[in-house]
């Protein structure tokens, strides 16, 4: 065999995605106000693009006035906007009996119907009652505070403190500073915050993490001298330093793993369970609306859209004005950018409406009777119904928000996991098992409460074969805490 420099010839095949391409996929996984930062960015970089009449007012216009067609016309002008537009550009075709897809004349409504199934769709909450912020973590403190102390001062001096937690629940402020601007005893100032950090939820009004943890094993009580050891060494736990803190500990191997089981069940955190102080408005990209048949109407969100338009005036005035090579070359590269952007959103809006549809049509239960009825669902279900990849899916359904009559929903909410049922006939949606473990929890009494083994005994009788481990995590998973946590938290909305 022979060393030195020589030329091979290689054939191979590989997949490479065009920068067309490329911004496609981008733009399936951007909301609608995302998209309407990115047109707002191609409106500026493209002289050609221009923002079309409303949706109200292209409904309303006729057919001839349209300024973007999906059909190449007759006359030069319009061949020369229509360059490279093929029969994909048009309205997608579906089966007429299960989806009926409709665009008007121009561009600006996306609708999908789904035939009326059995069953009504019933009275639903008006969707104004999932708007606004939820209680915030200082609220709900400051509720707390005239039950936990008679003490006048005292209150006082924690709804003070109460006001310097950042929303994970922290004293940020050191105590003494916080008493010196108080004008009042270090003393004093340990009072009240040992008043802020009996309330619920527990661990807030601390000024670290090893307290926090502390006061949620006190709560626990579980907070003997091992575990003591273990939360006040959490630097030892972070190095990976297991075996020298077992035996700091002075536990085996078994004891040391119910304590860490433990610690990490507690919440680091726990002031986020409560929403900011300024709310969000959440604006839906898909409208599902009820028919009069029983089925469903399903429309992409125009409010939250603009129509974008390729300027045919103008870009006759820059073609006339153009004398070179170079110039006719930049402006045929402008119009193509704006054909394909054009084309690419037409796509992007046909997608997500093929999407939701099926969506809607896999939870129909929910949408007419609730989250008890939410079913198992996976992509890759979706994905094999609609004839899409099930990245794709995972694409459309990324930062998309369905509004209904029941509220405002992300659409990864409607992909659950399934749990067995108790007669070990299919399967229920992880949801509904939540929902139900949040009713039966809202209807304990406050001398009564449920421990996670009875909540294992109800949801049993209800068909799900739960077991208490998991019962716990979905429990948690909602925000409801343990039975210790809510037979106080109950006891002191009894007081109050």
């Amino acid at each position: 065999m022979a060393l030195g420099p020589r030329l091979d010839l290689r054939q191979s095949q590989s997949l490479v995605m065009t920068p067309q391409l490329q911004q496609a996929i981008k733009l399936l996984a951007l909301s609608n106000l995302e998209i309407e930062t990115f047109i707002g960015e191609a409106l500026e970089a493209n002289p050609l693009l221009d923002l079309g009449a409303p949706a109200a007012a292209a409904e309303e216009a006729p057919p001839a006035d349209d300024q973007r067609r999906t059909s190449l016309e007759s006359s030069p002008v319009d061949q020369l906007i229509g360059e490279g537009r093929a029969a994909e550009d048009r309205p997608l075709d579906v089966d007429a009996s299960a989806l009926d897809i409709e665009r008007d004349t121009g561009d600006a409504f996306y609708a999908a119907d789904l035939p009326a199934a059995s069953g009504g769709a019933g009275e639903w909450p008006d969707i104004d009652e999932r708007g606004g912020a939820g209680e915030t973590l200082a609220e709900h403190l400051h509720a707390q505070v005239g039950a936990a102390t008679r003490d006048q001062q005292a209150a006082f001096l924690a709804h003070a403190l109460v006001d310097q937690l950042d929303e994970a629940g922290y004293l940020s402020l050191p105590l003494g500073e916080a008493a010196a601007d108080l004008g009042v005893s270090l003393a004093e100032a340990e009072t009240a915050l040992a008043v802020v950090q009996s309330l619920d939820p527990t661990g807030v009004g601390a000024r670290d993490l090893a307290e926090c943890l502390a006061l949620q094993a006190s709560e626990a009580d579980r907070y003997d001298p091992c575990m003591a050891r273990l939360i006040d060494n959490l630097d030892l736990l972070a190095r990976g330093e297991l075996a020298r803190l077992k035996r700091m500990c002075g536990v085996d191997d078994e004891d040391f793993a119910d304590m860490l089981a433990e610690l990490r069940g507690y919440d680091p955190r726990p002031g986020l369970q409560f929403g900011a102080v300024d709310g969000e408005p959440v604006v839906p990209d898909v409208l599902v609306r009820a028919r009069g048949d029983g089925g469903w109407s399903i429309a992409i969100n125009q409010a939250t859209l603009p129509r974008l338009v390729v300027n045919r005036n103008y870009y006759v005035e820059l073609r006339g004005a153009c004398a070179d090579k170079t110039s006719r070359g930049w402006l045929s590269e402008k119009l193509a950018d704006a054909n394909w952007l054009i084309k690419a959103l037409d796509q992007r809006q046909k997608t997500i409406l093929k999407v939701a549809a099926e969506i809607v049509r896999q939870q129909d239960g929910f949408f007419r009777q609730g989250v008890a009825h939410l079913k198992p669902l996976t992509l890759r279900a979706v994905a094999e119904t609609i004839g899409m990849h099930e990245s794709t899916v995972s694409r459309v359904t990324s930062n998309k928000y369905l509004n209904c009559a029941r509220g405002t929903f992300e659409l990864k909410y409607f992909f659950t996991s399934g749990v067995a049922s108790a007669d070990g006939e299919g399967a229920v949606s992880a949801e509904a098992v939540k929902a139900a473990i949040r009713q039966l929890i809202d209807a304990e009494e406050p001398r009564a409460i449920l421990s996670d083994d009875a909540l294992v005994d109800l949801l049993k009788d209800k068909g799900f074969d739960l077991a208490r481990r998991t019962v716990a995590k979905y429990r948690e998973a909602i925000g409801l805490g343990s039975s210790v946590q809510r037979r106080r938290q109950k006891a002191l909305a009894a007081i109050r």
